[in-house]
């Protein structure tokens, strides 16, 4: 290739690589760039209340500890701040974060004022609970008579107050309960929603906002939920990239220098690697890709990956045809197995295996097509052009069919089952928050039980579909998994939004169905006309597969009653992608295996050496799936680690398969690729991040792996003997 083709090519890199100096990408954890939940997806284009599925939790208690809804002036007091803020509502959230305001909040107070309000009292207008309590209200906000600002009272006091609180006035049927007294609770929980004109919302400024509502009351507000450890864990992410990347660079320039002693390829090929990954994700942001912290595990694999054909080229004994040959197989074949996981039902998998794909794939062109002289023209020896005799020592040759039932042992031997995707894979073990968010599932209803969210098509002039829908709520709300307050004459389910009626027209069911303290329209809309509805179930979030059940019985509900929609949900929708990753991770891996069956015959039109790079790939597969398991847990956020671990595989198993002249050039090629590209992982599995950490682990094992099964494979495929000629 012409220098002025080469500059052309470096030329392109550098253009694509702009954007990242200019504006470098913003990448987040929420749950939207990590899986596709179709309800909540419909929720948010649909639904005019769409912050319904992103509600935040903030932790209310005073200083000095003690009653806080029994104490009148507290109560007071806290429904003056309530009322301050959202008098504040449409200004901005916080003076450092002028994007970011206050959409709505949700108390247990606020809701109780409105209560007492449709009787003509006011908690703020009285001076003590005996005032405002009187008349007594025998049957409390949970009768049959209560007003629909009564039920919102008594649904915000199940859900804002500690699960074992004396409900007084809210629902005298409790035992221990009485009309004549207030709900009493020494701490309750607020619900905030967020906007903001970037997306997605910066969450971490309730942390900022609760710190300033501390420091000028005599209460203390911490922010508290699931969707603030989703936060945390993005920030998590985020400092591990800024100091393992410079560690990662430290490392491949050590490990070059170790192997190459030059230092003028040593900074060139290091310079490639900073140009390829800054063209990856300069370009991926060009065409508006949405980073997630996910795709930050890319990176140094990456650069592991790019000093591989600078080893062949500059190290090894093959000619310019071979090195191309092997690099190009190599590739293909690596970017076929890990091209299954463009196909995952998880997001955040395809957009890792996106950017690693096309990582790949440049780092191969610049090699390729811009270092191969400068390697080629600084290698200490030229290669042999005689291959070794066909000679094969026999025992040699078991060393393949034995390390491949090894592999097989691995995967036989590992337990089986496959983690849920949730919160507790994105943070470490010893996290602080994560002891908190226990804490509050023991509190709380609402922190122990998970939301799920189900939509509905609705033809509103269709009163037999609208019977069908009615038909489905009354069998759903039957449901066992539903959380459910048992007061021993009634029961009350923990479900809002589509209500009941006896006729089956849709005035009807709207006039019947009332706004929530989580849910405050719950109709879908296109073009401003009504095509859906929704449900929000609260079930048990502590057993999952109760929880998974609960989701095929449902799909059954919805299937049997002749109507269409879908069921989402954090939780919910983690489970299922777990059970669909535990049910097909065998075939994904055998399907890989195939495609690379497929690409080496295209390329080698030799089967017997196709099939020796498929089954060894194939074996690696089943062995990083079930080292997964034995190591801490197989998860869908171990899926890209089996398939990227495949592709390295495959990359090896092709370099070794290929006829060879020089047994300890070629093997010093290989280890040298193998050891950079290994260390360089080993450091990620140092990452606090577990889904960096538990990739880097697997890689780093897979490495190892993969060199030692290609070393064995090229005892057969290259017919060497000990002897070196040289």
């Amino acid at each position: 290739m012409s220098k002025s083709a080469k500059l052309i090519v470096v030329v392109v890199f550098a253009i694509m690589a702009i954007p990242l100096l200019i504006s470098p990408p913003e990448a987040s954890m929420a749950t939207d760039y990590i899986f596709d939940d179709q309800a909540l997806n419909r929720v948010k284009t649909q639904s005019n209340d769409r912050t319904t599925s992103e509600q935040l939790l903030v932790r209310v208690v005073h200083d000095e500890g003690g009653p806080l809804t029994g104490n009148f002036s507290r109560v007071n007091e806290l429904l003056s701040i309530e009322a301050s803020i959202n008098n504040d509502v449409a200004t901005n959230f916080s003076l450092e974060h002028n994007e970011v305001y206050l959409k709505r909040l949700e108390s247990p107070i606020s809701a109780w004022q409105s209560a007492f309000m449709t009787r003509n009292k006011s908690i703020s207008e009285s001076s003590s609970w005996g005032e405002v309590l009187q008349p007594i209200n025998d049957e409390g906000w949970c009768g049959e008579n209560a007003n629909q600002a009564e039920v919102n009272a008594f649904q915000a006091t199940l859900l804002m107050l500690p699960k074992n609180s004396n409900l007084g006035v809210a629902c005298p049927q409790f035992s221990g309960a009485s009309a004549s007294q207030p709900p009493q609770s020494n701490e309750l929980i607020w619900f905030v929603w967020l906007d903001s004109s970037d997306r997605p919302v910066d969450w971490l400024v309730l942390d900022d906002w609760c710190a300033e509502l501390s420091a000028n009351s005599a209460y203390i507000f911490e922010p508290a939920g699931v969707n603030m450890l989703f936060k945390e864990a993005e920030q998590v992410a985020k400092q591990d990239l800024r100091e393992i990347l410079p560690i990662t660079g430290i490392i491949l320039f050590c490990i070059m220098m170790l192997f190459f002693r030059d230092l003028k390829v040593t900074v060139v090929t290091l310079g490639s690697v900073v140009l390829v990954v800054g063209a990856v994700i300069g370009f991926l942001q060009t065409c508006n890709y949405q980073f997630s912290v996910i795709d930050g595990i890319a990176i140094p694999i990456i650069m592991g990956v790019a000093v591989d054909g600078a080893f062949w080229y500059k190290s090894s004994s093959k000619s310019r045809a071979d090195v191309r040959r092997i690099l190009l197989l190599a590739m293909a074949t690596t970017v076929a197995a890990i091209s299954l996981a463009l196909f995952s039902p998880i997001k955040a998998q395809r957009g890792l295996a996106m950017v690693m794909i096309f990582g790949i794939i440049l780092d191969w062109v610049l090699t390729r097509f811009v270092l191969e002289d400068f390697y080629l023209a600084s290698r200490a020896t030229e290669p042999h052009m005689k291959s070794f005799s066909s000679h094969t020592n026999q025992k040699q040759k078991w060393l393949w069919p034995t390390a491949l039932v090894l592999l097989v042992m691995i995967a036989v031997t590992s337990p089986p089952g496959v983690e849920a995707l949730d919160i507790e894979q994105f943070l470490p073990e010893d996290n602080e928050s994560l002891d908190e968010i226990d804490e509050l599932r023991d509190i709380y209803v609402i922190a122990s039980g998970t939301i799920v969210f189900i939509t509905l098509d609705i033809d509103t002039g269709n009163e037999e579909n609208i019977r069908d829908v009615l038909n489905f709520r009354s069998q759903f709300i039957q449901h066992q998994n539903l959380i459910a307050f048992d007061t021993g004459l009634t029961q009350q389910k923990l479900i809002l939004g589509i209500g009941d009626t006896n006729e089956n027209n849709f005035a009807a069911l709207q006039e019947n169905t009332t706004q929530s303290v989580i849910l405050s329209d719950p109709w879908l809309r296109i073009d401003g006309d009504i095509v859906g509805g929704m449900i929000i179930a609260i079930i048990d979030g502590e057993d999952s597969e109760s929880a998974y059940q609960f989701l095929i019985d449902t799909e059954q509900l919805i299937q049997e009653n002749g109507i269409s929609g879908e069921i989402g949900g954090q939780l919910i929708t983690g489970i299922d992608l777990a059970k669909s990753f535990e049910q097909t991770r065998i075939i994904q891996i055998l399907a890989a295996g195939l495609i690379v069956l497929i690409i080496a015959f295209l390329m080698t039109r030799v089967p017997e050496k196709s099939m020796r790079i498929a089954v060894g790939t194939i074996a690696v597969g089943i062995a990083v799936d079930g080292l997964a398991s034995h190591l801490g847990g197989r998860g869908v956020n171990t899926a890209p680690a089996v398939l990227l671990g495949m592709g390295f595989a495959a990359d090896y198993l092709s370099h070794a398969s290929d006829k060879m002249y020089s047994w300890r050039q070629d093997t010093y090629a290989r280890w040298g690729a193998a050891v950079t590209s290994g260390l360089v992982f080993l450091t990620v599995s140092f990452s606090e991040f577990p889904p960096a950490s538990n990739t880097g682990l697997l890689l780093s094992l897979t490495i190892l792996i993969s060199v030692l099964l290609a070393t064995c494979l090229a005892f057969v495929s290259s017919n060497i003997q000990f002897a070196e000629d040289e």
